[in-house]
């Protein structure tokens, strides 16, 4: 038994010989969160009051919950989030605005089939194909809402007022309508295009990412310095050689003395590396380093964002040399087709050191590629697919985007700088502005569709068959045949021949819709409206959008914040959110990311079931500013359990010595209040008007520790203390004032910390009201100081 429980035992017994009526029984016994959170949230559900239709206010608050993936439970990261926006929602709550806070859950696409399909193999050694389509959906769906069911439940045991009436889901059939709505309108619009462009490919996934799913990790690789022949006059350096099979160009700084007489030349290689013949073009580039290895750079369109940049500039061929399995191609010559790529490597190796083309080979740290979901490395290389064009321009039609007017042009990269730059979106902390803006200033065109099966269809058709007029005939294709390759040979690639609805073509037998899905942030992109009822022009579109904050962590600031603005600004023309607010990653104590592959997580239901909610909550907020990385573990969440008892302990001696006090008398002061009284209430209000600021400000982190440090080390430990002369006084007068003043501090208290620990404050709240006070401590009124309330006599 710790020193704090020994302390609260004797408390009870001593309480216990004291008091024989008058005050709920179970304030003479510890304070117990098992058996009062999930009662307490089941009285908050029946109320009604998550509902922002329970208040007649015209002032709004509301805000939307970043879905959970439907993969599992929930985790710290999760936590923080729901600790972070319910403080934000109650707050606001008591300031009496209509409060909004809308749930939901996201289909994660790729996570939850690559889950699903693992299960099935590990279970029945059958893969997705082997089930077929409709077979394999059916058991991704069984299994997303069973994960569903699991993290609602979690969700409320973190004590989050959410108006579940107006739940969404990504995946839904209003949300599969938006995402179809926005699909059509931005292609008609001529900004998505299906194109064949160079994209990240993961061959493990079988699936295209976009560039914020790549992730990179430092690694110790090799770096070879050759020629292609013998009489090719420049030096060029790789870490990948087996990619010079597809190379077009060789690129030089047109500054560079050494190569400029080289420059728009081209050269023939025979049989490069015993594969193909080889045209290389010397060509000039600014971009190109001259420090940097040999200062010249073989350019392979096909396998490198950048080079395929280049390629486009100089009017380069692309040759694909590596397939979507990680396998070296037919262009690569018949002696490397079907190779895996570290055997193409090591032959190509091996002609260079045979042939005394490679002048060295050195051991470098190299960042290599991988896919944020099975760590695989990931291959560019080109690919037929559809994508959102972020530069092409727009014409505004009802801009309500500050600083851009009704008939201006622009396009969605613009839009998404704008909202930031304008102030029209603040993100807290502001540090990140710089680096959302090099993110938006690096932009390239948004590869939106999938190669898997869970998730948004993509709402385009292609015609199978042209018709009696044309006398080009295709042949209707077969639907059991491969997707995107059965959508690419079913017709020419003319726009005419492509139909995109909301609804399938009336004459579907002439017409196949493209198999493959939508990138889950397509869908998430729309969450801050879609949730609100578009594309429908709904009461609550009307009146909560644009948000009043997204609260999300710092790591989705591109994957998500950027993508919302981007659709909003479209389909909206207006800003999704006016306030984003960033959380950072939780750590363990050696400042690790918590990861289940390192053991180090904190289940946040275990700490529940052990600590309660509340001290969970309270050990996320407390020093802990937005955008940093918090450090949690055991001791920390226990020291916030004692807080909870020490509230508790507080409140059974407030009580004890109350129970004669005139409840009617609270309203006002009474006639006199001794000098101590006074001070004591008027620390009260400055400690009211410092909390008030900083929640005005998001500084949560503060108000939590101000109001934690007050109740503990000035309520509890000297108010109360140097009260219990007071209280026992035979001066009625005296002790009336004393009285006041203690019920006085513990309610506003309890009023404070509510955002912060809701539980035991509401649970307490429960069994202190009066007539006087509103049935629910969550929505009482924000405590206003005291400055035009009858002056305190003394």
């Amino acid at each position: 038994m710790d020193f704090e429980a020994y302390k609260e035992i004797k408390m009870v017994n001593i309480i216990k010989i004291k008091i024989s009526v008058g005050m709920n029984d179970k304030f003479l016994k510890p304070y117990e969160p098992k058996e009062t959170e999930e009662n307490i949230y089941k009285l908050w559900e029946k109320s009604g009051l998550f509902s922002p239709n329970k208040t007649k206010s015209d002032e709004t608050f509301s805000i939307i919950l970043p879905p959970p993936n439907v993969t599992g439970n929930l985790h710290t990261g999760h936590a923080i989030m729901l600790a972070i926006e319910d403080i934000m929602v109650r707050y606001n709550r008591m300031l009496s605005k209509k409060t909004l806070w809308v749930p939901g859950t996201d289909h994660a696409a790729i996570a939850t089939q690559s889950k699903v399909e693992k299960e099935i193999y590990k279970k029945e050694k059958k893969n997705r194909h082997d089930l077929g389509r409709e077979e394999f959906l059916k058991r991704v769906q069984k299994f997303a809402e069973e994960s569903h069911d699991t993290i609602i439940n979690q969700t409320k045991k973190m004590g989050a007022s959410l108006d579940w009436s107006r739940e969404a889901f990504t995946l839904d059939e209003k949300r599969n309508f938006a995402v179809k709505t926005a699909f059509k309108k931005m292609y008609d619009a001529g900004l998505i295009y299906r194109g064949y462009r160079i994209v990240n490919w993961c061959p493990k996934c079988q699936s295209t990412l976009s560039d914020d799913e790549v992730e990179h990790e430092e690694q110790k690789a090799k770096f070879y310095t050759f020629k292609y022949s013998s009489d090719f006059p420049i030096y060029i350096s790789t870490t990948r050689p087996e990619t010079k099979l597809g190379d077009t160009a060789v690129a030089v700084n047109p500054n560079d003395e050494r190569y400029k007489k080289y420059i728009g030349k081209e050269f023939e290689i025979k049989k490069f590396a015993d594969g193909p013949d080889l045209k290389i073009k010397i060509i000039a580039d600014e971009n190109i380093d001259p420090e940097f290895g040999t200062g010249a750079v073989g350019i392979t369109p096909a396998h490198s964002h950048i080079d395929y940049e280049i390629a486009q500039k100089n009017n380069l061929p692309i040759i694909k040399v590596i397939d979507e399995h990680a396998k070296t191609t037919n262009e690569a010559g018949t002696e490397y087709a079907g190779l895996k790529i570290k055997e193409a490597r090591e032959k190509v190796v091996e002609y260079l050191k045979k042939n005394g083309l490679l002048e060295k080979e050195e051991e470098i740290k190299n960042n290599l590629s991988i896919c944020y979901r099975c760590n695989s490395s990931i291959e560019p290389l080109p690919s037929q697919q559809w994508f959102v064009d972020v530069n092409k321009k727009f014409k505004l039609k009802n801009s309500k985007l500050k600083g851009l007017k009704t008939g201006q042009e622009v396009s969605l990269k613009e839009i998404m700088k704008n909202a930031v730059e304008s102030k029209q979106i603040e993100i807290i902390p502001d540090r990140f502005e710089k680096v959302y803006y090099h993110w938006v200033d690096n932009l390239r065109d948004w590869c939106i569709s999938r190669q898997i099966w869970y998730g948004h269809q993509i709402p385009a058709w292609r015609r199978t068959q042209i018709g009696a007029d044309n006398k080009t005939q295709i042949h209707p294709v077969k639907s059991s045949e491969a997707g995107a390759e059965q959508f690419n040979r079913a017709s020419a690639d003319k726009k005419e021949n492509i139909y995109v609805g909301t609804n399938p073509p009336k004459d579907i037998e002439n017409w196949l819709q493209d198999q493959d899905t939508l990138d889950t942030w397509f869908s998430s992109g729309l969450w801050t409206f879609s949730t609100l009822g578009w594309p429908e022009e709904t009461p609550d579109l009307k009146t909560f959008h644009p948000i009043s904050v997204l609260e999300t962590g710092y790591d989705i600031l591109f994957f998500w914040v950027a993508r919302m603005i981007l659709m909003s600004g479209f389909l909206l023309e207006d800003i999704p959110f006016k306030k984003v607010y960033l959380h950072g990653l939780v750590r363990d104590e050696k400042g690790r990311k918590m990861s289940k592959s390192l053991d180090n997580a904190v289940d946040p239901i275990d700490a529940i079931n052990k600590y309660g909610a509340d001290a969970l909550r309270m050990a996320m907020i407390v020093g802990v500013g937005p955008g940093n990385d918090l450090v949690i573990n055991d001791e920390k969440i226990k020291a916030y359990k004692h807080f909870a008892n020490k509230i508790w302990n507080a409140t059974r001696f407030v009580l004890s010595n109350t129970q004669d006090f005139d409840s009617h008398l609270e309203a006002e002061p009474p006639s006199e209040i001794s000098d101590f009284d006074k001070k004591c209430l008027d620390e009260l209000d400055e400690l009211k008007k410092d909390v008030k600021k900083d929640m005005d400000n998001f500084k949560f982190y503060l108000a939590g520790e101000k109001l934690y440090h007050y109740f503990w080390h000035k309520f509890a430990d000297i108010i109360i203390e140097e009260s219990k002369n007071n209280i026992k006084s035979s001066n009625p007068k005296e002790k009336l004032s004393t009285q006041y003043m203690l019920i006085t501090i513990l309610k506003t208290c309890l009023k404070l910390l509510h955002p912060f620990i809701p539980f035991i404050t509401e649970e307490i709240w429960q069994n202190i009201k009066n007539k006087n006070d509103k049935e629910f401590l969550m929505i009482e009124n924000w405590p206003a100081n005291q400055e035009n309330k009858k002056t305190r006599k003394q």
